[in-house]
């Protein structure tokens, strides 16, 4: 089979403009579908280890469907993915207050996130497309002009790679991620799937899910998984309700050693191991490597089976997400990694979805 890239359009916004669906086929057979409204990826077929072909992430088949809004299906999330406390911080002598738009506190950007413009798109010699966006001064209350890239790429390793960059004109927080849901059997829920987390802390939180400054060991928690463990093994020893995780992982290494921009784990061509997800049933398996310092754990605690997604009702813990990024709530938080971009400086991030089977 031969790698392509191919166009097709996805649906019309309100203002008239259409957005477009790539559709990337590695020669491999693997599949991948994105579209530039949002950055989102819709689709993702990955083979068992019989050969067969199954879409392993939530999402929709249509545009209107994504207009009416959904949990950040595949989005490219930002200015500041996840959650800032209460929507405000100070940078530079200056207060800055932003929408809230989850409880009490800002979420994935504002009300107008990354995940609801349309993007930019070119594709590539090689079986990817870039996506950029030019991000305005005071756009959802952040300060500078931000010029934003997300090249989306099929290897002929079977990964899925996602590489950010950013620049800008005045300082400004910036944590960009992917908020793909997995399933890797393709249906049900995912509470046999077998998971590995290459972190030995964690960031604790409070009733509104706000870090609580805390950096704290995993051993003897329910948030251990330095060795394999079913993701629903300990749900009955969680607090909260619903039960589950949305929790950020701190990775590899020491938490103290964190304290200056940008942290990059191994580099941009080679970064570390983050996580490892196994199928037991289909034999499919993701790795996923990140030049981040943390990744969001969390398994589709809320989804409650309203949104019909492909045909079939998206239910709680139907998928995961392994969301790649600096910690929540760093721009409030100076001994977190530090999310302030300055001019001049250039704003990278890898990230490496890689599919086999066990």
């Amino acid at each position: 089979m031969k790698a392509s890239v191919t166009k097709a359009p996805f649906g019309q916004l309100a203002d008239g403009r259409t957005a477009d669906l790539f559709t990337l086929t590695n020669a491999h057979g693997l599949i991948a579908k994105v579209t530039n409204y949002g950055t989102i990826i819709t689709e993702l077929h990955v083979p068992d280890r019989t050969g067969q072909l199954a879409d392993v992430v939530l999402g929709y088949d249509n545009l209107t469907a994504y207009l009416k809004g959904h949990p950040y299906f595949g989005a490219t999330c930002g200015r500041v993915a996840n959650r800032i406390a209460k929507g405000r911080f100070s940078l530079d002598g200056k207060d800055y207050q932003l929408a809230v738009n989850n409880g009490p506190n800002a979420l994935h950007g504002g009300l107008k996130g990354f995940d609801k413009v349309l993007w930019q798109a070119e594709p590539l010699p090689t079986t990817g497309v870039r996506f950029t966006h030019t991000s305005p001064d005071g756009d959802e209350g952040y300060p500078g002009n931000l010029s934003v890239s997300v090249i989306i790429s099929l290897t002929s390793s079977n990964c899925l790679v996602i590489d950010y960059t950013a620049t800008t004109d005045k300082a400004t927080p910036l944590n960009l991620t992917n908020h793909t849901y997995f399933n890797l059997a393709g249906h049900g829920d995912i509470l046999a799937h077998e998971l590995t987390i290459a972190a030995d802390f964690y960031t604790p939180v409070d009733d509104t899910s706000i870090p609580t400054g805390e950096i704290r060991a995993v051993c003897g928690t329910p948030f251990d998984f330095t060795q394999s463990t079913p993701i629903g093994a300990r749900f009955e020893i969680l607090a909260g309700e619903p039960r589950g995780y949305d929790h950020n992982y701190v990775l590899s290494g020491d938490p103290s050693g964190y304290n200056h921009n940008f942290v990059l784990c191994g580099t941009v061509e080679n970064p570390p191991l983050a996580a490892r997800v196994v199928e037991p049933q289909t034999g499919r398996v993701l790795e996923v490597f990140t030049t981040e310092p943390g990744v969001q754990l969390y398994t589709g605690n809320w989804l409650d089976g309203t949104a019909p997604g492909k045909g079939r009702a998206i239910t709680r813990h139907s998928a995961f997400c392994l969301e790649t990024q600096h910690f929540p709530d760093s721009v409030n938080r100076p001994h977190f990694p530090s999310t302030i971009l300055r001019p001049g400086q250039t704003y990278r991030q890898t990230t490496i979805h890689r599919f086999s089977v066990a």
